[in-house]
Protein backbone atom coordinates (compact mmCIF):
# COMPACT_ATOMS: atom_id res chain seq x y z
CA UNK A 1 0.00 0.00 0.00
CA UNK A 2 1.47 3.31 -1.07
CA UNK A 3 0.39 6.54 0.49
CA UNK A 4 1.56 10.12 0.05
CA UNK A 5 1.93 11.81 3.45
CA UNK A 6 2.46 15.38 2.23
CA UNK A 7 3.96 17.55 -0.51
CA UNK A 8 6.33 20.44 -0.14
CA UNK A 9 8.82 22.57 -2.01
CA UNK A 10 12.41 23.11 -0.97
CA UNK A 11 13.92 26.40 -2.04
CA UNK A 12 17.68 26.62 -1.64
CA UNK A 13 18.97 29.77 0.02
CA UNK A 14 21.77 31.64 -1.69
CA UNK A 15 25.04 31.21 0.16
CA UNK A 16 26.73 34.33 1.48
CA UNK A 17 30.38 33.55 0.96
CA UNK A 18 33.07 34.53 3.36
CA UNK A 19 36.71 34.66 2.45
CA UNK A 20 38.84 32.07 4.16
CA UNK A 21 41.96 33.85 5.34
CA UNK A 22 44.44 31.29 6.52
CA UNK A 23 48.03 31.46 5.45
CA UNK A 24 48.13 27.71 5.82
CA UNK A 25 45.89 27.12 2.81
CA UNK A 26 45.59 30.44 1.01
CA UNK A 27 42.23 29.31 -0.41
CA UNK A 28 39.31 31.72 -0.83
CA UNK A 29 35.72 30.50 -0.80
CA UNK A 30 35.05 33.20 -3.41
CA UNK A 31 37.02 31.14 -5.89
CA UNK A 32 34.19 28.62 -5.84
CA UNK A 33 31.17 30.91 -6.01
CA UNK A 34 27.85 29.79 -7.46
CA UNK A 35 28.31 28.51 -10.99
CA UNK A 36 31.79 27.02 -10.47
CA UNK A 37 31.18 23.31 -11.02
CA UNK A 38 34.61 21.74 -11.33
CA UNK A 39 37.86 21.31 -9.48
CA UNK A 40 40.37 20.96 -12.27
CA UNK A 41 43.63 22.26 -10.81
CA UNK A 42 44.50 19.38 -8.48
CA UNK A 43 48.06 18.07 -8.40
CA UNK A 44 47.76 15.22 -5.91
CA UNK A 45 47.59 11.60 -7.01
CA UNK A 46 43.90 11.21 -6.23
CA UNK A 47 41.00 12.98 -4.58
CA UNK A 48 37.48 12.20 -3.42
CA UNK A 49 34.62 14.30 -1.97
CA UNK A 50 31.25 13.17 -0.62
CA UNK A 51 28.23 14.55 1.18
CA UNK A 52 27.88 12.54 4.39
CA UNK A 53 24.10 12.66 4.73
CA UNK A 54 23.31 11.29 1.29
CA UNK A 55 26.61 9.61 0.39
CA UNK A 56 26.48 11.49 -2.91
CA UNK A 57 29.84 11.89 -4.65
CA UNK A 58 30.54 15.56 -5.34
CA UNK A 59 33.98 15.15 -6.89
CA UNK A 60 36.40 12.35 -7.69
CA UNK A 61 39.68 12.01 -9.49
CA UNK A 62 41.63 8.77 -9.76
CA UNK A 63 39.64 7.66 -6.71
CA UNK A 64 40.15 3.91 -7.11
CA UNK A 65 43.90 3.85 -7.73
CA UNK A 66 45.79 1.95 -5.05
CA UNK A 67 48.46 3.83 -3.12
CA UNK A 68 50.17 3.61 0.27
CA UNK A 69 48.30 5.82 2.74
CA UNK A 70 50.83 6.07 5.60
CA UNK A 71 49.28 6.91 8.99
CA UNK A 72 45.76 7.05 7.60
CA UNK A 73 45.67 3.29 8.37
CA UNK A 74 45.00 4.49 11.94
CA UNK A 75 41.49 5.48 10.86
CA UNK A 76 40.73 1.77 10.95
CA UNK A 77 42.46 1.37 14.33
CA UNK A 78 40.24 4.12 15.76
CA UNK A 79 37.10 2.68 14.17
CA UNK A 80 37.78 -0.68 15.79
CA UNK A 81 38.49 0.73 19.25
CA UNK A 82 35.33 2.86 19.19
CA UNK A 83 33.35 -0.20 18.05
CA UNK A 84 34.72 -2.08 21.07
CA UNK A 85 33.79 0.76 23.41
CA UNK A 86 30.29 1.02 21.95
CA UNK A 87 29.84 -2.75 22.36
CA UNK A 88 30.78 -2.44 26.04
CA UNK A 89 33.90 -4.58 25.76
CA UNK A 90 36.19 -1.65 26.49
CA UNK A 91 35.97 1.67 28.31
CA UNK A 92 37.97 4.87 27.91
CA UNK A 93 38.79 4.51 31.61
CA UNK A 94 40.37 1.07 31.21
CA UNK A 95 43.98 1.06 32.42
CA UNK A 96 46.54 -0.37 29.99
CA UNK A 97 50.13 -1.36 30.67
CA UNK A 98 52.35 -0.33 27.76
CA UNK A 99 54.64 -3.04 26.40
CA UNK A 100 58.29 -2.59 25.50
CA UNK A 101 57.43 -3.15 21.84
CA UNK A 102 54.76 -0.46 21.82
CA UNK A 103 56.95 2.07 23.64
CA UNK A 104 59.82 1.37 21.25
CA UNK A 105 57.96 2.32 18.08
CA UNK A 106 59.57 5.02 15.97
CA UNK A 107 58.03 7.75 13.86
CA UNK A 108 55.22 9.88 15.27
CA UNK A 109 54.64 9.10 18.93
CA UNK A 110 53.43 10.39 22.28
CA UNK A 111 56.52 8.94 23.99
CA UNK A 112 54.87 6.33 26.19
CA UNK A 113 56.85 4.80 29.05
CA UNK A 114 57.25 1.03 28.84
CA UNK A 115 55.69 -0.71 31.83
CA UNK A 116 53.64 2.32 32.82
CA UNK A 117 49.85 2.34 33.03
CA UNK A 118 47.77 4.64 30.81
CA UNK A 119 44.03 5.19 30.36
CA UNK A 120 42.70 3.89 27.06
CA UNK A 121 41.18 7.33 26.47
CA UNK A 122 44.65 8.89 26.62
CA UNK A 123 45.96 6.41 24.04
CA UNK A 124 43.01 7.21 21.76
CA UNK A 125 43.88 10.89 22.16
CA UNK A 126 47.49 10.19 21.20
CA UNK A 127 46.46 8.36 18.02
CA UNK A 128 43.80 10.89 17.02
CA UNK A 129 45.73 14.07 17.73
CA UNK A 130 49.40 13.22 17.33
CA UNK A 131 49.15 10.11 15.10
CA UNK A 132 51.12 8.25 17.79
CA UNK A 133 52.56 4.94 16.61
CA UNK A 134 53.32 3.81 20.17
CA UNK A 135 49.72 4.39 21.26
CA UNK A 136 48.41 2.65 18.14
CA UNK A 137 50.42 -0.50 18.90
CA UNK A 138 49.37 -0.41 22.57
CA UNK A 139 45.71 -0.27 21.51
CA UNK A 140 46.22 -3.11 19.02
CA UNK A 141 47.81 -5.32 21.69
CA UNK A 142 45.01 -4.51 24.12
CA UNK A 143 42.25 -5.48 21.72
CA UNK A 144 43.77 -8.50 19.97
CA UNK A 145 46.74 -9.57 22.12
CA UNK A 146 49.29 -8.86 19.42
CA UNK A 147 49.93 -6.59 16.44
CA UNK A 148 49.64 -9.55 14.08
CA UNK A 149 46.20 -10.57 15.35
CA UNK A 150 45.02 -6.96 15.19
CA UNK A 151 46.17 -6.63 11.58
CA UNK A 152 44.00 -9.65 10.75
CA UNK A 153 41.10 -7.92 12.46
CA UNK A 154 41.74 -4.73 10.46
CA UNK A 155 41.54 -6.67 7.22
CA UNK A 156 38.40 -8.49 8.36
CA UNK A 157 36.77 -5.14 9.12
CA UNK A 158 37.86 -3.80 5.75
CA UNK A 159 36.15 -6.73 4.02
CA UNK A 160 32.97 -6.20 6.05
CA UNK A 161 32.94 -2.52 5.08
CA UNK A 162 33.34 -3.33 1.39
CA UNK A 163 36.83 -1.85 1.12
CA UNK A 164 37.83 -3.97 -1.85
CA UNK A 165 40.95 -1.95 -2.64
CA UNK A 166 42.47 -1.85 0.84
CA UNK A 167 45.01 -4.09 2.54
CA UNK A 168 46.75 -3.61 5.89
CA UNK A 169 50.13 -5.07 6.81
CA UNK A 170 50.84 -3.01 9.93
CA UNK A 171 49.02 -0.81 12.46
CA UNK A 172 51.17 2.31 12.11
CA UNK A 173 51.28 3.14 8.41
CA UNK A 174 55.05 2.97 8.34
CA UNK A 175 56.34 1.64 4.99
CA UNK A 176 55.23 -1.95 4.51
CA UNK A 177 55.21 -4.01 1.34
CA UNK A 178 51.71 -4.73 0.07
CA UNK A 179 49.89 -2.13 2.18
CA UNK A 180 47.57 0.10 0.16
CA UNK A 181 44.19 1.79 -0.09
CA UNK A 182 42.37 4.30 -2.28
CA UNK A 183 40.84 7.73 -1.86
CA UNK A 184 37.37 6.17 -2.07
CA UNK A 185 38.10 3.49 0.55
CA UNK A 186 39.77 5.94 2.95
CA UNK A 187 36.67 8.13 2.71
CA UNK A 188 34.50 5.14 3.58
CA UNK A 189 36.73 4.43 6.56
CA UNK A 190 36.42 7.98 7.87
CA UNK A 191 32.65 7.92 7.23
CA UNK A 192 32.42 4.91 9.51
CA UNK A 193 34.64 6.48 12.17
CA UNK A 194 32.66 9.71 12.48
CA UNK A 195 29.50 7.73 13.22
CA UNK A 196 30.93 7.50 16.74
CA UNK A 197 30.14 10.84 18.45
CA UNK A 198 32.92 10.24 21.02
CA UNK A 199 35.50 10.53 18.24
CA UNK A 200 34.92 14.29 18.09
CA UNK A 201 35.90 14.61 21.76
CA UNK A 202 39.45 13.96 20.59
CA UNK A 203 39.57 15.07 16.95
CA UNK A 204 38.81 18.71 17.77
CA UNK A 205 41.84 19.07 20.08
CA UNK A 206 44.53 21.13 18.38
CA UNK A 207 47.17 21.34 21.10
CA UNK A 208 47.38 19.85 24.57
CA UNK A 209 50.04 19.11 27.18
CA UNK A 210 49.80 15.47 28.24
CA UNK A 211 51.16 14.43 31.63
CA UNK A 212 52.55 10.90 31.81
CA UNK A 213 52.11 8.73 34.94
CA UNK A 214 55.62 9.65 36.10
CA UNK A 215 54.94 13.37 35.80
CA UNK A 216 56.76 13.94 32.51
CA UNK A 217 54.90 16.20 30.06
CA UNK A 218 54.58 15.71 26.29
CA UNK A 219 53.03 18.26 23.96
CA UNK A 220 50.43 16.82 21.61
CA UNK A 221 49.79 18.85 18.46
CA UNK A 222 47.14 17.86 15.94
CA UNK A 223 48.68 16.76 12.66
CA UNK A 224 45.47 17.89 10.92
CA UNK A 225 46.07 21.66 10.86
CA UNK A 226 42.68 22.33 9.29
CA UNK A 227 41.06 21.70 12.68
CA UNK A 228 42.46 25.10 13.62
CA UNK A 229 42.68 26.87 10.27
CA UNK A 230 39.47 25.87 8.47
CA UNK A 231 36.23 26.89 10.17
CA UNK A 232 33.96 23.87 10.42
CA UNK A 233 36.68 21.21 10.11
CA UNK A 234 36.39 19.03 13.19
CA UNK A 235 38.11 15.79 12.32
CA UNK A 236 40.36 13.85 10.01
CA UNK A 237 43.62 11.97 9.69
CA UNK A 238 46.89 12.84 8.01
CA UNK A 239 49.58 10.57 6.65
CA UNK A 240 53.11 10.94 5.33
CA UNK A 241 55.92 8.69 4.19
CA UNK A 242 58.25 9.10 1.26
CA UNK A 243 56.25 6.58 -0.78
CA UNK A 244 52.78 7.75 0.25
CA UNK A 245 53.72 11.44 0.09
CA UNK A 246 51.34 13.81 1.92
CA UNK A 247 47.82 12.49 2.52
CA UNK A 248 44.75 13.75 4.36
CA UNK A 249 41.15 12.72 4.82
CA UNK A 250 39.13 15.32 6.71
CA UNK A 251 35.55 16.21 7.54
CA UNK A 252 33.87 19.60 7.89
CA UNK A 253 30.36 20.73 8.78
CA UNK A 254 28.49 23.89 7.83
CA UNK A 255 24.88 24.25 8.86
CA UNK A 256 23.19 20.90 8.29
CA UNK A 257 25.73 19.81 5.69
CA UNK A 258 28.72 17.59 6.50
CA UNK A 259 31.27 16.49 3.90
CA UNK A 260 34.40 14.36 3.77
CA UNK A 261 37.30 15.20 1.46
CA UNK A 262 40.30 12.96 0.85
CA UNK A 263 43.59 13.60 -0.90
CA UNK A 264 46.34 11.04 -1.52
CA UNK A 265 49.86 11.75 -2.68
CA UNK A 266 50.27 15.52 -2.50
CA UNK A 267 53.80 16.86 -2.85
CA UNK A 268 53.68 19.02 0.30
CA UNK A 269 51.58 19.35 3.43
CA UNK A 270 50.55 22.84 2.28
CA UNK A 271 49.26 21.41 -0.99
CA UNK A 272 47.20 18.67 0.68
CA UNK A 273 45.62 21.26 2.99
CA UNK A 274 44.92 23.59 0.08
CA UNK A 275 43.26 20.86 -1.98
CA UNK A 276 41.13 19.64 0.92
CA UNK A 277 40.09 23.24 1.63
CA UNK A 278 39.25 23.70 -2.05
CA UNK A 279 36.92 20.69 -1.94
CA UNK A 280 35.28 21.93 1.26
CA UNK A 281 34.73 25.36 -0.32
CA UNK A 282 33.38 23.82 -3.51
CA UNK A 283 30.88 21.66 -1.60
CA UNK A 284 29.57 24.39 0.68
CA UNK A 285 29.38 26.98 -2.10
CA UNK A 286 27.50 24.81 -4.57
CA UNK A 287 25.34 22.43 -2.56
CA UNK A 288 22.83 22.43 0.23
CA UNK A 289 21.95 19.38 2.32
CA UNK A 290 18.32 19.22 3.46
CA UNK A 291 17.05 16.74 6.04
CA UNK A 292 13.36 15.96 5.48
CA UNK A 293 12.95 13.52 8.35
CA UNK A 294 15.46 13.25 11.16
CA UNK A 295 16.30 9.85 12.59
CA UNK A 296 14.43 9.20 15.83
CA UNK A 297 12.24 12.34 15.64
CA UNK A 298 8.53 11.30 15.66
CA UNK A 299 6.01 12.80 13.24
CA UNK A 300 2.24 12.31 13.02
CA UNK A 301 0.98 10.27 10.07
CA UNK A 302 -2.39 9.05 8.82
CA UNK A 303 -1.60 5.36 8.40
CA UNK A 304 -4.08 2.51 8.67
CA UNK A 305 -3.09 -0.26 11.06
CA UNK A 306 -5.72 -2.99 11.13
CA UNK A 307 -7.36 -3.34 14.51
CA UNK A 308 -5.66 -0.26 15.99
CA UNK A 309 -7.40 2.10 18.40
CA UNK A 310 -6.60 5.08 16.17
CA UNK A 311 -5.76 5.77 12.54
CA UNK A 312 -3.34 8.55 13.44
CA UNK A 313 -0.03 7.27 14.71
CA UNK A 314 3.46 8.58 15.31
CA UNK A 315 6.22 7.30 13.05
CA UNK A 316 9.97 7.83 12.71
CA UNK A 317 12.81 6.74 10.43
CA UNK A 318 15.84 4.54 11.07
CA UNK A 319 18.17 7.13 9.52
CA UNK A 320 18.11 10.73 8.39
CA UNK A 321 16.07 11.15 5.23
CA UNK A 322 18.18 13.74 3.40
CA UNK A 323 18.62 15.12 -0.08
CA UNK A 324 21.32 17.21 -1.67
CA UNK A 325 20.39 20.20 -3.81
CA UNK A 326 22.43 22.53 -5.93
CA UNK A 327 22.31 25.98 -4.39
CA UNK A 328 19.94 28.37 -6.15
CA UNK A 329 17.86 25.55 -7.63
CA UNK A 330 14.28 24.84 -6.61
CA UNK A 331 13.39 21.25 -5.83
CA UNK A 332 9.88 19.86 -5.44
CA UNK A 333 9.49 16.54 -3.67
CA UNK A 334 6.90 14.36 -2.04
CA UNK A 335 7.17 11.77 0.70
CA UNK A 336 5.60 8.43 -0.17
CA UNK A 337 5.11 5.55 2.22
CA UNK A 338 4.78 1.87 1.41
CA UNK A 339 3.20 0.12 4.38
CA UNK A 340 3.82 -3.56 5.09
CA UNK A 341 0.93 -5.72 3.88
CA UNK A 342 -1.50 -6.99 6.54
CA UNK A 343 -0.08 -4.68 9.20
CA UNK A 344 -2.09 -5.39 12.35
CA UNK A 345 -2.16 -4.10 15.91
CA UNK A 346 -0.58 -4.49 18.36
CA UNK A 347 2.68 -2.96 17.14
CA UNK A 348 5.61 -2.23 19.44
CA UNK A 349 7.61 0.97 19.38
CA UNK A 350 10.58 0.51 17.04
CA UNK A 351 8.90 -2.14 14.90
CA UNK A 352 9.28 -1.65 11.17
CA UNK A 353 5.96 -0.81 9.58
CA UNK A 354 7.09 0.08 6.06
CA UNK A 355 9.30 2.28 3.91
CA UNK A 356 9.29 6.02 3.29
CA UNK A 357 10.72 7.46 0.09
CA UNK A 358 11.55 10.93 -1.18
CA UNK A 359 10.35 11.20 -4.79
CA UNK A 360 11.10 14.05 -7.18
CA UNK A 361 7.84 15.45 -8.52
CA UNK A 362 9.69 16.59 -11.63
CA UNK A 363 11.58 13.43 -12.62
CA UNK A 364 9.64 10.87 -10.52
CA UNK A 365 13.02 9.49 -9.39
CA UNK A 366 13.45 8.12 -5.87
CA UNK A 367 16.06 10.38 -4.25
CA UNK A 368 16.42 8.42 -1.02
CA UNK A 369 14.53 6.08 1.27
CA UNK A 370 14.49 4.84 4.86
CA UNK A 371 12.74 2.27 6.98
CA UNK A 372 9.56 3.60 8.61
CA UNK A 373 9.27 2.64 12.28
CA UNK A 374 6.52 2.93 14.85
CA UNK A 375 7.46 5.74 17.24
CA UNK A 376 5.02 4.50 19.90
CA UNK A 377 3.19 1.35 20.92
CA UNK A 378 0.06 0.84 18.82
CA UNK A 379 -2.51 -0.97 20.93
CA UNK A 380 -5.18 -3.33 19.64
CA UNK A 381 -8.70 -1.93 19.59
CA UNK A 382 -10.90 -3.44 22.30
CA UNK A 383 -14.62 -4.26 22.03
CA UNK A 384 -15.39 -1.13 24.02
CA UNK A 385 -13.29 0.96 21.62
CA UNK A 386 -15.17 -0.54 18.65
CA UNK A 387 -18.54 0.23 20.23
CA UNK A 388 -17.41 3.79 20.94
CA UNK A 389 -16.42 4.26 17.27
CA UNK A 390 -19.77 2.87 16.12
CA UNK A 391 -21.67 5.21 18.44
CA UNK A 392 -19.62 8.22 17.35
CA UNK A 393 -20.31 7.44 13.70
CA UNK A 394 -24.01 6.97 14.44
CA UNK A 395 -24.28 10.35 16.19
CA UNK A 396 -22.34 12.01 13.38
CA UNK A 397 -24.98 10.71 10.97
CA UNK A 398 -27.97 12.09 12.88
Amino acid sequence: MKKTIYFFSLIAVLLVLTVFVAALTGVSAQAFAKGEKSLSTFNSRSAFLIDCQTGEVLYERNADARYPIASMVKIMTLSIVFDEIEAGRLSVDDVITVSEEAAGMGGSQMFLDAGSEYRLGDLIKGVTVASANDASVAIAETISGSKEAFIELMNEKAAQMGLNDTKFVNVTGLPGEGQYSTARDVTKMLSNLIKHPAYFDYSTIYMENFTHPGGRVSELVNTNKLVKFYKGCDGGKTGFTRDAMYCLSATAKKGDMRVIATVLGAETSQLRNKEISSMFNFAFANYNSVTLMEKGVPVDAEITVKGAKTGKIKVETDKNLSILESRGEKGEYKLETEILPDLKAPVKKGDRIGTVRVVSQKTKDIKCEAALLAAEDIDRRSLGDSLEIIMDNWFMGI
